[in-house]
């Protein structure tokens, strides 16, 4: 049967506004050229005895586990995960204790492009696009949430963009077995930009981050900075998001490819 394989990754790439200020990937480009005068010297023979002076071309990188795409893992949301299940919770995952099984399930996409920057999606619009694309959820889905911000990746009003998730729409995926979700903004959560004007008019300081706090009842990791899921049907698809086992870590990259048999 052919296989359609649709990357979903943004590229890690420096100089652009993918991450807020002073937050972003840096990566310095070694060509072959560059690294040959070091092999040769610890050769000990002359550069041009390297097939045209040439060596080797590498990168290096200095980055955050939540530069990229990547996925997050329940300890980066807060230290204890399950509260809901477990009297007092329990020590929260790392990512290289989540689940493989996690990392490879059937995809479901909710298109959310028609909301505003800002907007705080609630379980009431998560029902109504299932409705609308005609599925029921299952255990184990993965379920990703395409917002205006995956087209203004790399512009200067990226991480301004977009919807986001509320508390109370994560558990009503959780509840009903989704353990791993994705989005293509920059946070799983409304722009920080928005929830700090809501909480300066009064709004209530749960607010703040309360899509990754819903982690505290009901563990579970979320992908972002995905892109391109414009291209992905409603469902009938798979994802594949493996993330970089980092030992202890509160993220890993995923380069996350969604599958589709034809």
């Amino acid at each position: 049967m052919p296989r359609r394989i649709i990357d979903i990754s943004s590229a890690l790439k420096a100089g652009i506004p993918s991450d807020p200020p002073g937050m972003g990937p840096q990566i310095e480009y070694l060509d072959h050229h560059m690294t040959a005068p070091r092999m040769a010297e610890y050769m000990g023979v002359p550069v041009s005895a390297l097939p045209e002076g040439e060596y080797c071309a590498v990168e290096r990188v200095q980055i955050s586990t939540h530069n990229g795409t990547h996925m997050d893992a329940p300890w980066h949301y807060f230290s204890r995960m399950n509260e809901r299940t477990v009297p007092g919770g329990e020590p929260s995952m790392r990512i290289d204790e989540v689940p493989l099984e996690w990392c490879f399930q059937p995809g479901v996409k909710l298109d959310f492009r028609r909301f505003e920057d800002g907007y705080i999606v609630q379980p009431a619009d998560v029902e109504a696009e299932l409705k609308r694309i005609g599925h029921t959820l299952r255990p184990l889905e993965i379920v990703v949430v395409n917002t205006r911000a995956g087209s203004r990746y790399g512009q200067d009003d990226y991480i301004d963009s977009g919807c986001g998730m509320s508390k109370a729409a994560t558990l009503w995926l959780l509840e009903r077995g989704v353990r791993v979700t994705g989005i293509d903004g920059w946070s799983w959560d409304p722009p920080f930009s928005a929830t700090k004007r809501r909480i300066a008019e009064g709004g209530d300081p749960a607010l703040i981050w309360e899509g990754h706090r819903a982690g505290r009842e009901i563990g579970y990791c979320h992908i972002e900075k995905l892109s391109n899921l414009e291209a992905l049907p409603p469902h009938g698809f798979m994802v594949a998001c493996f993330p970089v086992k980092v030992h202890r870590g509160s993220a890993g990259w995923t380069r996350a490819v969604a599958i589709i048999e034809e």
